[in-house]
């Protein structure tokens, strides 16, 4: 074989050399555009591979994807999921210790569900001698304050009986829930967001692990913002998406905690009270999917989050808003950590991140993770030890309407096997 002549040897290189540089530059080029698109910040703990999974769904449906189209949205619960601890909690226990709760002309004014044993029990404790409209001093009144906080956080009084008592939607609100914004009829939405401030400067100032008093009750007296959260928030918003808080906290309370995440009062979703003519709060809870405004049917809980979700940022209306809708009108990331989240945070389409706190229902479809995009995470302070034994996904890990139990199912109606903790 004769050998080619050494011009056509050099030409033949010089061609394969040219040929060589596009397939070396692409991978350039895209490290350089990859290393411009927000990025998390790769010095905060995350569980696992979470990070990386979060990260990857950013670049997919952020800015950086190149796709184009309306802006995809993200939700996010508030706390124990952004926050460490209750905000709600925080407030009313600033409240009670400040004397800014008013006194109902009748307990029973204040939910249609409060059970006689309650008012009976809230009439004996907080008395009849401050007039209705005033303010009870709670911050004296041990055993005021002591039912009002026992009703709140378990919903029974002091002496063991039910509080709360009738027929509600399980997995569209809680009675317990809307109490507490009711609890402030008669404050403006402004007033209540003032006490929220005052209530997130002693929290935020408390050193982590620090106890308060709530008339005998011992409850958590610190709150931190999630440094993982805020940076998922911030980078979320410089990729292009639309963060909301939706959280079933009041919503003047939520509006006095979103800004430190960067959330404006148009982001903050929360229980909303009808007003009075003079802009003040009434017992009255503003409704959803075409339930009417009323006692509290229709909170920001379980089902009753998409349908807030699908209301107040997809624009769907009437009963439409309580069904999952198509992909094009679902969030894209959700986030919660309790089983009042798992509807909501189960629609998103390209992460579900579930704060691990051992609730069945959230857990068991996380651990399941039916379709590879699920992110369960532990709290990033003070964690839940892990959980002994498996979730009771195959026979009472869901909630059904009538507040009864049954198995959880996959979107195909298949039912979830138990689940043992993989995130703790």
């Amino acid at each position: 074989m004769r050998k080619k002549p050494a011009i056509v040897v050099g030409l033949l290189a010089a061609a394969a050399l040219s040929s060589s540089v596009p397939a070396q530059a692409a991978p350039a080029h895209a490290a350089r555009a990859a290393a411009k698109c927000p990025q998390l910040d790769k010095k905060l703990t995350w569980f696992g591979d979470n990070r990386a999974k979060l990260q990857k769904m950013i670049d997919e449906r952020g800015t950086c994807s190149g796709k184009g189209g309306p802006r995809p949205v993200a939700a996010f619960d508030w706390d124990n999921t952004v926050v460490k601890n209750d905000i709600t909690d925080a407030t009313l226990a600033w409240a009670l210790n400040h004397d800014k709760i008013l006194r109902p002309k009748s307990w029973r004014d204040t939910s249609t569900w409060l059970t006689p044993a309650a008012d009976r029990a809230l009439t004996k404790a907080c008395g009849t001698s401050v007039p209705a409209g005033r303010p009870l001093p709670t911050s004296k009144n041990t055993a005021c304050a002591d039912e009002i906080f026992e009703i709140r956080e378990k919903s029974q009084t002091m002496s063991g009986e039910a509080a709360f008592a009738g027929e509600w939607n399980h997995r569209r609100t809680v009675p317990g829930y809307a109490w507490i914004p009711q609890l402030f009829a008669g404050r403006t939405p402004a007033t209540v967001t003032a006490y929220a401030e005052r209530a997130r400067a002693e929290q935020l100032a408390a050193p982590i692990g620090r106890k308060q008093t709530v008339g005998t009750h011992s409850i958590a007296g610190y709150i931190r913002y999630y440094d993982q959260q805020k940076d998922l928030i911030r980078t979320l918003k410089a990729a292009g998406f639309d963060v909301y808080i939706v959280s079933a906290s009041s919503e003047p309370i939520a509006e006095a905690w979103s800004g430190g995440v960067g959330l404006d009062r148009k982001h903050t979703i929360g229980i909303r009270n009808v007003l009075d003519r003079h802009g003040r709060l009434t017992t009255g809870i503003k409704g959803c999917g075409g339930v009417a405004d009323g006692p509290g049917g229709a909170l920001p809980y379980m089902d009753g989050k998409r349908c807030m979700i699908n209301q107040e940022i997809f624009k769907i209306k009437g009963a439409a808003a309580w069904k999952q809708q198509d992909p094009a009108h679902r969030i894209a990331l959700g986030a919660g950590d309790a089983d009042t989240d798992v509807t909501f945070v189960n629609d998103a389409t390209g992460a579900h991140v579930a704060i691990n706190r051992n609730k069945a229902e959230l857990m068991c479809r996380a651990f399941d993770d039916a379709d590879g995009r699920w992110v369960a995470n532990p709290m990033f302070i003070d964690p839940m030890p892990h959980k002994p034994g498996a979730y009771p996904c195959a026979t009472t890990g869901a909630t059904l309407p009538d507040g009864s139990h049954a198995p959880v199912r996959r979107a195909d109606g298949s039912i979830i096997p138990d689940q043992l903790d993989l995130a703790s």
